[in-house]
């Protein structure tokens, strides 16, 4: 038997709200699982992708995951590894600075044995390269009892599925027990044609939208079956406050329903719908934190102007950058385009390095001509724009692997 730990989606270095408290939740939320490793004596960690929240990471969240490598590696636990979507770069990834030094493996086409289990990684792949895939894996060598497949994406037949599991499964040249996956931060498993394939979720919140618990699978392979168990992370709290007001009901009544919840650390996220009156946010956002919350986020979803078809635009003062990336998103701007507009905003950009940047940026575009259409529409799954995703924009990157050697 086989036991792993199956995470990903561990974002180290989201800076969530601008707030550098919710930065840090990302790196304790993977060193819980670390040290759950290192408790629970597993036979390996596997890493299902985007381990960083971007291709860029600062040296802080580089040391922390340096660290806690460290102590699974002193443990004599594996970390088997894959490159996730907002961390892949054109060239070396910081993955395989990791692998150089000797605490962590890449997976790919060829078997990692761990136990009696041979795992095989498969990277993110832009939806409009995958024709190009062939799933040419290398046979499991002799003792091998099971197989597993470790790979980044939308998968069918989950929500948002881009990625036609079964084909992949029917081209694939060795047939997999399981197939364990990131990318989508909702924990989920089914099964495909007898095969077990399962997300472990995000580790913490990228998106208000992601209100259960946060955790990750345990994963046991055994002769002839495999065993997938939830386990739930202590995180940061979140306090939904939805409140649907009632003709007549305002500010007051939002502020009855903010003061219902304990509050104390917590990122407090405020829901408003119905038809009373207006209020104001920042007056909601001052009493979440009187209240003792960490930050607080207030939505309104009612219409403006009597128009109930014209939603209001979400007002976030503790993070107007992503007001103004989700107002972007819904302009419809093209891969390119927004791109382009992440440069401009991009405070950590120096003036005289933008016209370099949208160069460089118009230049990718017209080498690669086969970037698909689909590229164009706007993942609302967190708060950060599909440019900080696609892969062709590593390459004007300010951090580089060759800067931290």
């Amino acid at each position: 038997m086989t036991r792993v730990i199956h995470t990903g989606d561990t974002h180290v270095g989201y800076r969530q709200y601008h707030s550098p408290e919710r930065r840090q939740d990302f790196l304790d939320a993977f060193e819980s699982v670390v040290d759950d490793a290192v408790d629970d004596d597993v036979d390996a960690v596997v890493h299902a992708g985007d381990l960083f929240h971007d291709r860029r990471p600062d040296l802080p969240d580089l040391l922390g995951v340096l660290s806690a490598l460290r102590r699974l590696d002193a443990a004599d636990v594996p970390f088997l590894a894959i490159v996730g979507n907002h961390e892949a770069t054109r060239g070396s990834q910081w993955l395989d600075l990791f692998s150089d030094l000797g605490l962590a493996t890449r997976l790919d086409a060829d078997p990692t044995v761990v136990g009696d289990t041979a795992f095989y990684g498969l990277d993110h792949v832009p939806k409009s390269r995958r024709d190009d895939l062939d799933y040419d894996f290398t046979a499991p060598p002799e003792g091998v009892e099971s197989t597993a497949l470790v790979g980044h994406g939308l998968f069918t037949p989950f929500a948002h599925a881009d990625w036609d599991t079964e084909a992949m499964l029917d081209a694939a040249t060795v047939d997999f027990d399981a197939v364990l996956l990131g990318d989508n931060h909702v924990p989920d498993r089914t099964t495909v044609d007898g095969t077990w394939v399962t997300y472990c979720g995000s580790t913490e919140r990228a998106s208000a939208d992601e209100r259960d618990p946060r955790g990750y699978n345990i994963v046991e392979f055994q002769t002839d079956a495999v065993d997938i168990r939830r386990r739930s992370l202590d995180t940061r709290p979140f306090a939904f406050v939805d409140v649907e007001l009632a003709e007549g009901e305002g500010l007051d009544r939002v502020l009855d329903r903010v003061r219902e919840h304990d509050l104390t650390d917590a990122v407090a996220v405020v829901s408003i719908t119905g038809d009373g009156d207006p209020v104001t946010p920042a007056a909601i956002e001052d009493a979440a934190l009187d209240a003792g919350a960490l930050l607080a986020r207030v939505t309104d979803h009612r219409a403006v102007g009597g128009d109930a078809a014209a939603p209001v635009t979400d007002v976030d003062f503790a993070d107007p950058d992503a007001a103004v990336r989700e107002r972007v998103a819904e302009m419809g701007l093209s891969s390119l385009g927004r791109r382009i507009d992440e440069t401009v905003r991009d405070d950590a950009v120096p003036d005289s390095n933008v016209r370099d940047r949208v160069a460089s940026a118009v230049g990718d575009a017209v080498d690669d001509l086969s970037v698909d259409a689909s590229d164009d529409a706007s993942d609302d799954r967190d708060d950060t724009s599909d440019a900080e995703r696609d892969d062709a924009d590593a390459a004007q990157d300010q951090v580089s692997m060759e800067d931290f050697l």
